[in-house]
C-alpha cells in the first residue's frame, strides 16, 4: 500500500518538489514527520509505504530524490530495505528515522549504505540531515559524471589522438609542400632573373660586336678594292674569315638572348626530322643507334626552318658526347596540350606545341650541372671540346618562338631534351618546295680562283693551312667546326674543294666528309691529319693516300694534293642548296 502527499507546493516556474519516498508503518509517526518537513519550508510530495513489496516497487521506480525509512517494521526490518535500495536506487540517498537505533546498529547501517539516521526522539535534525543527504548525493553524482567523462576520455584519448597526429602530420605535410613549392618558385625567378640579366648583358655585348664587326668587315671590302700586293690580299682574306666567324658567334649569343633575326614559317617536323637522319647519322658515328618515334598526326609548329635542323643537330651532338661507348639515341616528335605553369624559367607557357626531344642512354647530368646548362659559356667539357653556346641557343630560339624547353635527366640514366614549338593550323602548312638547283659553272666568272673550304677547329693551324693555300693561288674560306662548314654550304655549295681536319670535337673531319659526300657529291674533300698511321685513316674513310696529307705539312705536299684533286674533279655543274 502506498499514500502520496503534495505539500507546500511550489509556485509556478519555481524548482520542482523534493521527491521523499517513506516507509514507515506508524500514522502518528508518519504525522510527526511531516509536520518537520513542513516547518524545513522546502516544498515536497511524499509516497508512503509500509510493506516489503510496496517499497521494493516504489524503489524499482527510481522516481525519488530521497528515502526515509523506519528501522523496526512489522514484516520487514530497515536493513532489508536498505538492500532493496541498494539493489534498485543505489544512487538515492538514504537516511533511517527510527526510535530504537541504537549506535551498533546505526554504525553497522551505515557500512551498508545508508546515508544518515535521525532519532525520532531528534526528529529537529530531520531537516539538516536531508540537506546533507541531498548535497553528498549530489556530490556523488558529480563525481559519477566527472568519472564516466573520464572514462570517455580514456576511451577516445587514443582515437583522438590519432586523429590529431594524422591532423598535425598533415598540416606538417602541407606546410614542408608550402616550404618546396615557394623554394622551387624562388630558385625559378633567382634563374630567370640570372637568365634575364645574362640575356641582356649578352645582347648588348653582341650588339656592339656586331657594330664593330660591321665596320672592320666594311673596311676590309674597301682595302681590298685598293690592294694589288698578294701578301696583303691574304691577310685581308683571313682578316675577313676573322671577322665571319666573330660574326656566327654573336649570332649564337644574339639566340641565346632571344635577339635573333628569325624567319619562322608553318614547318611539318616529322619530315624535318626524317630528312636528317642521314645527316644525324654521319655526326654522331656508326657506334651510336638512332631510333625515331614520329607522331604520324604531328601539329605543325610555326618555327624558322633552318635552325630548327640546327638545333636537332646541336642536341644530337650533345647526345653523343654523354655517351661514353655508343648507345642509343632516340628522336621523338609528339602533339602535347599543356595547362599546368611552367616550373623552370625555360618551360613553354600552357599552349598546343608540337614537340621535338631527343634522348640518349649517357651519363645524365647532376642536379648542381643542370642548373646552369643554359648559361652562355657554361660547359663541363675540356678545353676546346665545347664553347657552351649549344644548350644556350637552344634556349633562346624556342623563347623566341613562343615555346620552351624541358630538361629531363637522372645521373647515370640518360637524359631527355624536349623542345616545344608553338601549334599552327594545318592548313597554313605551304607546299614543301624542296631544295632549289644552283648552277656553279654560271656562278663563277672566267678566271676565278678555284673556292676552298678549309674546316679546322684550331685557329693557328687554320691559318697556317689557310695562308699556304692562299699564296698558292685559290680563294679561301674558313670554318672553325664541322657545323660551320655544313652551314657553309648550306648558303654556298659552289666550292671547289672542302680541306678537311680529321680529329675535331663535335662533327669531327670523317662525319662532315661524310655529309659532304650524301648532299655535295661533286665537292672533293681532302683530309689533313696528325695521326702517324695514315694506313688506318685510308681504311676508315674508303680514301686513297693522294686525299690524305700529313700534319706538319712537307715539300709541298698540300698544295700537290689539292691540285690534283681539283684536276679530277668533274666540271662545274648543278647543285642543291637549301630553299629555307
Amino acid at each position: 500500500m502506498a499514500i502520496e502527499r503534495l505539500t507546500n507546493g511550489s509556485p509556478e516556474g519555481a524548482p520542482a518538489p523534493l521527491r521523499i519516498l517513506l516507509l514507515e508503518d506508524s500514522d502518528l509517526d508518519a504525522e510527526l514527520l511531516e509536520a518537520v518537513l513542513d516547518g524545513a519550508g522546502t516544498p515536497y510530495t511524499l509516497t508512503r509505504v509500509m510493506t516489503r513489496e510496496a517499497f521494493a516497487a516504489a524503489a524499482a521506480g527510481q522516481c525519488h530524490d530521497l528515502i526515509l525509512a523506519d528501522y523496526v517494521l512489522p514484516t520487514f526490518d530497515g536493513l532489508s530495505a536498505l538492500a532493496l535500495a541498494r539493489e534498485h536506487c543505489p544512487h538515492i540517498p538514504f537516511v533511517f528515522v527510527s526510535g530504537t537505533l541504537g549506535e551498533e546498529v546505526a554504525v553497522e547501517a551505515l557500512k551498508n549504505g545508508a546515508t544518515d539516521y535521525v532519532t525520532k526522539q531528534r526528529l529537529d535534525r530531520l531537516p539538516r540531515a536531508v540537506v546533507r543527504a541531498l548535497a553528498e548525493a549530489r556530490a556523488h553524482a558529480e563525481r559519477r559524471a566527472a568519472e564516466q567523462a573520464l572514462r570517455e576520455l580514456n576511451e577516445t584519448l587514443e582515437a583522438r589522438v590519432a586523429q590529431r597526429t594524422r591532423e598535425l602530420a598533415e598540416a606538417n605535410a602541407s606546410l614542408q609542400h608550402q616550404i618546396v613549392e615557394r623554394e622551387r618558385i624562388e630558385e625559378a625567378l633567382r634563374q630567370a632573373q640570372r637568365l634575364e640579366a645574362v640575356g641582356q648583358l649578352t645582347s648588348g655585348v653582341a650588339h656592339d660586336f656586331n657594330n664593330l664587326l660591321t665596320v672592320i668587315a666594311g673596311n676590309i671590302e674597301f682595302l681590298e678594292k685598293a690592294t694589288t700586293d698578294e701578301r696583303s690580299k691574304r691577310r685581308l682574306d683571313m682578316m675577313r674569315g676573322a671577322a665571319e666567324r666573330g660574326a656566327r658567334l654573336t649570332a649564337q649569343l644574339l639566340a641565346f638572348s632571344r635577339r635573333q633575326r628569325l624567319e619562322p614559317v608553318p614547318v611539318q617536323l616529322n619530315r624535318t626530322v626524317a630528312s636528317m637522319r642521314d645527316l644525324l647519322q654521319s655526326s654522331i658515328g656508326g657506334a651510336v643507334r638512332i631510333e625515331m618515334t614520329l607522331q604520324p598526326d604531328l601539329w605543325p609548329a610555326l618555327v624558322d626552318a633552318t635552325q630548327i635542323e640546327l638545333i636537332i643537330l646541336n642536341l644530337a651532338i650533345n647526345a653523343r658526347d654523354a655517351m661514353v661507348v655508343g648507345g642509343c639515341l632516340t628522336i621523338e616528335t609528339a602533339n602535347v596540350r599543356l595547362t599546368d605553369g611552367p616550373r623552370r624559367p625555360e618551360e613553354p607557357p600552357p599552349g598546343d606545341y608540337a614537340m621535338v626531344a631527343v634522348s640518349d642512354t649517357g651519363t645524365g647530368i647532376p642536379p648542381e650541372v643542370l642548373k646552369r646548362v643554359f648559361e652562355p659559356f657554361f660547359t663541363t667539357k675540356e678545353v676546346g671540346k665545347g664553347s657552351g653556346l649549344g644548350l644556350a641557343q637552344v634556349y633562346g630560339f624556342a623563347k623566341q618562338s613562343g615555346g620552351g624547353v624541358r630538361i629531363d635527366t637522372m645521373p647515370g640514366d640518360g637524359t631527355t631534351v624536349r623542345v616545344y614549338l608553338p601549334r599552327v593550323d594545318a592548313r597554313a602548312l605551304a607546299p614543301d618546295a624542296g631544295p632549289v638547283e644552283v648552277d656553279c659553272a654560271t656562278a663563277r666568272r672566267p678566271g676565278d680562283k678555284p673556292v676552298l673550304l678549309i674546316v679546322d677547329d684550331d685557329s693557328a693551324v687554320r691559318e697556317i693551312t689557310a695562308t699556304k693555300l692562299a699564296e698558292a693561288g685559290y680563294e679561301i674560306r674558313e670554318a672553325g667546326s664541322g657545323l660551320a662548314a655544313i652551314q657553309a654550304l648550306e648558303h654556298d655549295p659552289c666550292f671547289d674543294l672542302v680541306v678537311l681536319d680529321f680529329a675535331m670535337p663535335g662533327m669531327n673531319g670523317a662525319q662532315v666528309a661524310g655529309a659532304i659526300r650524301r648532299r655535295w657529291p661533286a665537292i672533293p674533300v681532302v683530309f689533313v691529319t696528325g695521326f702517324a698511321d695514315k694506313e688506318a685513316l685510308t681504311a676508315e674513310e674508303a680514301v686513297g693516300e693522294d686525299r690524305i696529307v700529313q700534319k706538319p705539312f712537307q715539300d709541298g705536299e698540300l698544295e700537290r694534293k689539292i691540285a690534283a684533286a681539283l684536276d679530277a674533279r668533274p666540271a662545274p655543274g648543278l647543285r642543291l642548296v637549301s630553299s629555307r
